[in-house]
Protein backbone atom coordinates (compact mmCIF):
# COMPACT_ATOMS: atom_id res chain seq x y z
CA UNK A 1 0.00 0.00 0.00
CA UNK A 2 1.67 3.26 -1.02
CA UNK A 3 1.97 5.77 1.46
CA UNK A 4 2.43 9.86 1.58
CA UNK A 5 4.89 11.36 4.32
CA UNK A 6 4.13 13.95 6.72
CA UNK A 7 6.74 15.22 8.79
CA UNK A 8 7.91 11.44 10.77
CA UNK A 9 4.40 9.83 9.81
CA UNK A 10 3.88 7.89 6.93
CA UNK A 11 -0.24 8.52 5.48
CA UNK A 12 -1.94 4.95 4.87
CA UNK A 13 -4.61 4.78 2.93
CA UNK A 14 -6.31 3.70 5.95
CA UNK A 15 -5.16 7.11 7.77
CA UNK A 16 -6.36 9.06 4.54
CA UNK A 17 -9.69 7.38 4.83
CA UNK A 18 -10.16 8.43 8.56
CA UNK A 19 -9.34 11.77 7.96
CA UNK A 20 -11.77 12.29 4.95
CA UNK A 21 -14.11 10.86 7.70
CA UNK A 22 -13.78 13.55 9.97
CA UNK A 23 -13.52 16.33 7.67
CA UNK A 24 -17.21 15.14 6.94
CA UNK A 25 -18.57 13.88 10.13
CA UNK A 26 -16.49 16.83 12.12
CA UNK A 27 -16.30 14.86 15.35
CA UNK A 28 -15.68 11.22 16.53
CA UNK A 29 -14.40 8.97 19.17
CA UNK A 30 -11.95 6.22 19.13
CA UNK A 31 -14.66 3.89 19.19
CA UNK A 32 -16.05 5.17 16.45
CA UNK A 33 -12.23 5.28 14.53
CA UNK A 34 -12.67 1.69 15.50
CA UNK A 35 -15.51 0.64 13.84
CA UNK A 36 -15.36 2.19 11.14
CA UNK A 37 -11.71 2.21 10.10
CA UNK A 38 -9.42 -0.24 12.24
CA UNK A 39 -12.01 -3.15 12.38
CA UNK A 40 -13.20 -3.04 15.74
CA UNK A 41 -9.05 -3.25 16.92
CA UNK A 42 -9.25 -0.72 19.73
CA UNK A 43 -5.76 -0.85 20.64
CA UNK A 44 -4.56 -0.44 17.25
CA UNK A 45 -6.74 2.59 16.72
CA UNK A 46 -5.30 4.00 19.94
CA UNK A 47 -1.93 3.60 18.50
CA UNK A 48 -2.12 4.83 15.30
CA UNK A 49 -4.14 7.83 16.74
CA UNK A 50 -1.26 8.65 18.88
CA UNK A 51 0.74 8.93 15.34
CA UNK A 52 -1.88 11.02 13.59
CA UNK A 53 -2.46 13.13 16.99
CA UNK A 54 1.47 13.58 16.96
CA UNK A 55 1.77 14.55 13.43
CA UNK A 56 -0.45 17.53 13.60
CA UNK A 57 -3.54 15.99 11.47
CA UNK A 58 -5.91 16.00 14.07
CA UNK A 59 -6.77 17.09 17.82
CA UNK A 60 -8.92 16.68 20.92
CA UNK A 61 -11.43 18.98 21.77
CA UNK A 62 -11.21 20.01 25.44
CA UNK A 63 -13.23 17.91 27.79
CA UNK A 64 -13.70 16.52 31.31
CA UNK A 65 -11.86 13.09 32.65
CA UNK A 66 -14.91 11.48 32.34
CA UNK A 67 -15.72 12.15 29.20
CA UNK A 68 -14.74 10.24 25.90
CA UNK A 69 -11.75 11.46 23.57
CA UNK A 70 -13.47 13.68 20.96
CA UNK A 71 -11.67 13.94 17.52
CA UNK A 72 -11.61 16.89 15.23
CA UNK A 73 -9.29 17.56 12.09
CA UNK A 74 -6.45 20.62 12.33
CA UNK A 75 -5.97 23.11 9.97
CA UNK A 76 -3.02 20.98 8.82
CA UNK A 77 -4.80 17.98 8.40
CA UNK A 78 -7.52 19.85 6.32
CA UNK A 79 -4.51 21.38 4.26
CA UNK A 80 -2.80 18.29 3.66
CA UNK A 81 -6.57 16.31 2.29
CA UNK A 82 -6.91 19.88 0.21
CA UNK A 83 -3.13 19.14 -1.54
CA UNK A 84 -3.77 15.40 -2.05
CA UNK A 85 -7.41 16.45 -3.68
CA UNK A 86 -8.91 14.03 -1.30
CA UNK A 87 -11.81 16.80 -1.05
CA UNK A 88 -12.50 17.13 -4.65
CA UNK A 89 -16.19 16.11 -4.17
CA UNK A 90 -16.80 18.49 -1.69
CA UNK A 91 -18.37 21.79 -2.06
CA UNK A 92 -15.38 24.10 -2.39
CA UNK A 93 -14.70 26.38 1.21
CA UNK A 94 -11.91 28.76 2.80
CA UNK A 95 -10.00 27.78 5.81
CA UNK A 96 -11.47 29.93 8.62
CA UNK A 97 -14.91 27.91 7.53
CA UNK A 98 -12.96 24.86 9.27
CA UNK A 99 -12.44 27.09 12.72
CA UNK A 100 -15.78 28.14 12.60
CA UNK A 101 -17.46 24.53 12.44
CA UNK A 102 -15.42 23.31 15.08
CA UNK A 103 -16.71 26.49 17.37
CA UNK A 104 -20.26 24.74 18.06
CA UNK A 105 -22.71 23.78 21.21
CA UNK A 106 -21.84 21.02 23.62
CA UNK A 107 -25.22 19.91 22.43
CA UNK A 108 -24.52 20.13 18.98
CA UNK A 109 -21.57 17.88 19.50
CA UNK A 110 -23.63 15.44 21.40
CA UNK A 111 -25.94 15.06 18.66
CA UNK A 112 -23.06 14.51 16.37
CA UNK A 113 -21.62 11.63 18.00
CA UNK A 114 -25.03 10.08 18.41
CA UNK A 115 -25.22 10.07 14.33
CA UNK A 116 -21.78 8.65 14.52
CA UNK A 117 -23.00 6.11 16.79
CA UNK A 118 -25.22 4.95 14.55
CA UNK A 119 -23.09 4.87 11.38
CA UNK A 120 -20.40 2.74 13.27
CA UNK A 121 -23.32 0.59 14.34
CA UNK A 122 -24.10 0.26 10.65
CA UNK A 123 -20.43 -0.83 9.84
CA UNK A 124 -20.08 -3.01 12.20
CA UNK A 125 -23.54 -5.06 11.32
CA UNK A 126 -22.86 -4.85 7.61
CA UNK A 127 -18.91 -6.82 8.06
CA UNK A 128 -20.98 -9.65 8.90
CA UNK A 129 -23.32 -9.91 6.22
CA UNK A 130 -21.36 -10.69 2.99
CA UNK A 131 -24.60 -10.28 0.36
CA UNK A 132 -24.51 -6.58 1.15
CA UNK A 133 -21.88 -3.67 1.80
CA UNK A 134 -22.16 -0.26 2.69
CA UNK A 135 -21.39 2.23 -0.33
CA UNK A 136 -22.51 5.24 1.28
CA UNK A 137 -22.87 6.65 4.82
CA UNK A 138 -22.55 10.34 4.68
CA UNK A 139 -23.09 12.84 7.67
CA UNK A 140 -22.33 15.82 6.32
CA UNK A 141 -26.25 17.93 6.36
CA UNK A 142 -24.64 20.13 3.37
CA UNK A 143 -24.04 17.41 0.83
CA UNK A 144 -27.55 16.11 1.20
CA UNK A 145 -29.84 19.12 0.99
CA UNK A 146 -32.75 19.41 -0.66
CA UNK A 147 -35.57 22.05 -0.96
CA UNK A 148 -38.97 20.50 -0.40
CA UNK A 149 -42.89 21.39 0.57
CA UNK A 150 -43.14 21.74 4.41
CA UNK A 151 -46.53 22.26 5.99
CA UNK A 152 -46.96 25.87 7.40
CA UNK A 153 -45.04 27.17 5.02
CA UNK A 154 -47.46 28.71 3.22
CA UNK A 155 -46.35 26.91 0.04
CA UNK A 156 -43.22 27.64 -0.38
CA UNK A 157 -40.00 25.27 -0.47
CA UNK A 158 -37.51 24.75 2.67
CA UNK A 159 -34.22 23.68 2.65
CA UNK A 160 -34.15 19.97 4.52
CA UNK A 161 -30.84 18.91 5.72
CA UNK A 162 -30.57 15.24 6.58
CA UNK A 163 -28.73 13.29 9.31
CA UNK A 164 -27.43 11.38 7.10
CA UNK A 165 -27.53 9.42 3.69
CA UNK A 166 -26.86 5.69 3.41
CA UNK A 167 -27.02 3.04 0.30
CA UNK A 168 -26.75 0.22 0.75
CA UNK A 169 -25.43 -2.58 -2.29
CA UNK A 170 -27.03 -5.94 -2.78
CA UNK A 171 -25.57 -8.80 -4.70
CA UNK A 172 -27.48 -11.70 -5.72
CA UNK A 173 -26.82 -15.46 -6.67
CA UNK A 174 -25.71 -14.29 -9.91
CA UNK A 175 -23.70 -11.68 -8.71
CA UNK A 176 -26.44 -9.16 -9.95
CA UNK A 177 -25.94 -5.71 -7.70
CA UNK A 178 -29.20 -3.46 -6.09
CA UNK A 179 -29.05 -0.50 -4.07
CA UNK A 180 -31.05 1.08 -1.87
CA UNK A 181 -31.48 4.54 -0.34
CA UNK A 182 -32.20 5.95 2.99
CA UNK A 183 -32.00 9.33 4.84
CA UNK A 184 -31.09 9.26 8.20
CA UNK A 185 -33.18 11.80 11.14
CA UNK A 186 -31.81 11.40 14.57
CA UNK A 187 -34.60 13.04 16.72
CA UNK A 188 -33.09 15.38 19.50
CA UNK A 189 -36.31 15.36 21.68
CA UNK A 190 -36.86 18.99 21.56
CA UNK A 191 -38.50 18.96 18.08
CA UNK A 192 -42.20 19.26 18.34
CA UNK A 193 -44.65 16.11 16.47
CA UNK A 194 -45.33 18.88 13.79
CA UNK A 195 -41.78 19.58 12.74
CA UNK A 196 -40.91 16.18 12.46
CA UNK A 197 -44.20 15.29 10.46
CA UNK A 198 -43.33 18.26 8.06
CA UNK A 199 -39.76 16.64 7.44
CA UNK A 200 -41.84 13.39 7.19
CA UNK A 201 -44.07 15.92 4.11
CA UNK A 202 -40.92 17.11 2.87
CA UNK A 203 -39.23 13.68 2.13
CA UNK A 204 -42.81 12.21 0.71
CA UNK A 205 -42.21 15.63 -1.34
CA UNK A 206 -38.64 15.37 -2.65
CA UNK A 207 -39.66 11.71 -3.66
CA UNK A 208 -43.02 12.30 -5.37
CA UNK A 209 -41.95 15.83 -7.41
CA UNK A 210 -38.95 13.48 -8.60
CA UNK A 211 -36.25 15.91 -7.09
CA UNK A 212 -34.46 12.42 -6.07
CA UNK A 213 -34.49 11.43 -9.48
CA UNK A 214 -33.11 14.25 -10.63
CA UNK A 215 -30.23 13.95 -7.98
CA UNK A 216 -29.56 10.72 -9.16
CA UNK A 217 -29.29 11.53 -13.01
CA UNK A 218 -32.87 10.75 -13.77
CA UNK A 219 -35.65 13.02 -15.22
CA UNK A 220 -38.45 13.83 -12.53
CA UNK A 221 -40.81 11.53 -14.76
CA UNK A 222 -39.27 8.53 -13.35
CA UNK A 223 -39.23 9.21 -9.85
CA UNK A 224 -40.80 5.68 -9.20
CA UNK A 225 -37.52 4.47 -10.35
CA UNK A 226 -35.57 5.92 -7.22
CA UNK A 227 -37.45 5.21 -3.97
CA UNK A 228 -36.13 5.27 -0.93
CA UNK A 229 -36.96 5.32 3.07
CA UNK A 230 -36.36 7.49 5.85
CA UNK A 231 -34.91 6.42 8.85
CA UNK A 232 -35.99 8.30 12.18
CA UNK A 233 -34.48 6.93 14.79
CA UNK A 234 -36.24 8.26 18.92
CA UNK A 235 -34.94 8.30 22.12
CA UNK A 236 -37.21 6.09 23.85
CA UNK A 237 -40.51 4.26 22.22
CA UNK A 238 -42.55 6.98 23.21
CA UNK A 239 -41.48 9.43 20.75
CA UNK A 240 -41.51 6.65 18.46
CA UNK A 241 -45.07 5.49 19.33
CA UNK A 242 -46.06 9.29 19.48
CA UNK A 243 -44.67 9.98 15.35
CA UNK A 244 -45.86 7.08 14.44
CA UNK A 245 -49.17 8.12 15.06
CA UNK A 246 -49.03 11.50 13.60
CA UNK A 247 -48.06 10.22 10.77
CA UNK A 248 -50.95 8.39 10.18
CA UNK A 249 -53.05 11.08 11.09
CA UNK A 250 -51.49 13.10 8.09
CA UNK A 251 -53.27 13.76 4.79
CA UNK A 252 -52.63 11.85 3.42
CA UNK A 253 -51.13 9.47 6.10
CA UNK A 254 -47.38 8.37 5.56
CA UNK A 255 -47.80 4.47 6.12
CA UNK A 256 -44.51 3.29 4.65
CA UNK A 257 -41.61 5.52 3.74
CA UNK A 258 -40.86 6.31 7.06
CA UNK A 259 -38.97 3.20 9.34
CA UNK A 260 -38.97 4.15 13.11
CA UNK A 261 -37.05 2.61 15.69
CA UNK A 262 -34.72 3.96 18.76
CA UNK A 263 -31.66 4.91 19.61
CA UNK A 264 -30.79 1.77 21.71
CA UNK A 265 -32.21 -0.77 19.44
CA UNK A 266 -30.81 1.39 16.00
CA UNK A 267 -26.82 0.88 18.07
CA UNK A 268 -27.59 -2.86 19.40
CA UNK A 269 -28.33 -4.17 16.13
CA UNK A 270 -29.44 -1.49 13.23
CA UNK A 271 -30.21 -4.56 10.81
CA UNK A 272 -32.14 -6.86 13.58
CA UNK A 273 -36.21 -6.79 13.73
CA UNK A 274 -35.87 -3.38 15.28
CA UNK A 275 -38.06 -1.35 12.91
CA UNK A 276 -41.59 -0.24 12.91
CA UNK A 277 -43.64 1.29 10.02
CA UNK A 278 -46.56 3.58 10.86
CA UNK A 279 -48.65 1.13 8.59
CA UNK A 280 -47.50 -1.47 11.51
CA UNK A 281 -48.51 0.75 14.22
CA UNK A 282 -51.87 1.28 12.76
CA UNK A 283 -52.70 -2.48 12.93
CA UNK A 284 -51.29 -3.06 16.19
CA UNK A 285 -53.25 -0.29 17.99
CA UNK A 286 -56.43 -0.56 15.46
CA UNK A 287 -59.73 -0.76 18.06
CA UNK A 288 -58.01 -0.23 21.23
CA UNK A 289 -57.71 3.00 23.28
CA UNK A 290 -54.39 3.67 21.61
CA UNK A 291 -55.94 3.80 18.00
CA UNK A 292 -54.43 6.77 16.20
CA UNK A 293 -58.01 7.72 15.45
CA UNK A 294 -58.81 8.23 18.52
CA UNK A 295 -55.72 10.22 19.41
CA UNK A 296 -56.50 12.87 16.73
CA UNK A 297 -59.38 14.23 18.88
CA UNK A 298 -57.71 14.24 22.09
CA UNK A 299 -56.70 18.34 23.01
CA UNK A 300 -52.95 17.72 24.84
CA UNK A 301 -51.13 14.62 24.59
CA UNK A 302 -50.94 12.79 27.95
CA UNK A 303 -48.22 10.05 28.82
CA UNK A 304 -49.16 6.80 28.56
CA UNK A 305 -47.00 3.93 30.02
CA UNK A 306 -49.27 1.21 29.38
CA UNK A 307 -49.24 1.97 25.39
CA UNK A 308 -45.85 1.90 25.59
CA UNK A 309 -45.98 -2.04 26.83
CA UNK A 310 -49.04 -2.91 24.51
CA UNK A 311 -47.13 -1.61 21.82
CA UNK A 312 -44.08 -3.97 22.08
CA UNK A 313 -45.92 -6.93 22.90
CA UNK A 314 -48.17 -6.54 19.91
CA UNK A 315 -46.40 -4.77 16.81
CA UNK A 316 -44.57 -6.64 14.42
CA UNK A 317 -41.04 -5.39 13.78
CA UNK A 318 -38.81 -5.56 10.63
CA UNK A 319 -35.66 -6.01 9.40
CA UNK A 320 -33.64 -3.01 7.57
CA UNK A 321 -32.75 -5.92 4.57
CA UNK A 322 -35.74 -7.28 4.37
CA UNK A 323 -37.46 -4.36 2.38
Amino acid sequence: MAGLKTAALELQDRDLDLLRGLFESRVMTNDHAAALYFDGKSEATKKRLQKIKAAGLITERPRRAFEPSVLFLTRKGLGMLQERGVLAEYPPFELPALDRRARVSDLTIRHELEIMDVKAAFHAAFKKTPMFSIAEFSTWPLLNEFTAYRPGTGGAEVPVKPDGFIRFHEKDADGHKFERAFFLELDRSTETQDKLIGKAVSYFEHYKSGGFAVRNGATSDDYRKFPFRVLMVFKNAERRNNTAGHLLQNTPPILTMVWLTTFAEVTADPLGPIWIRPSEYRDATKGTPFDADRQINSSAYRRNAEREVFVELKIKKRCLLDT
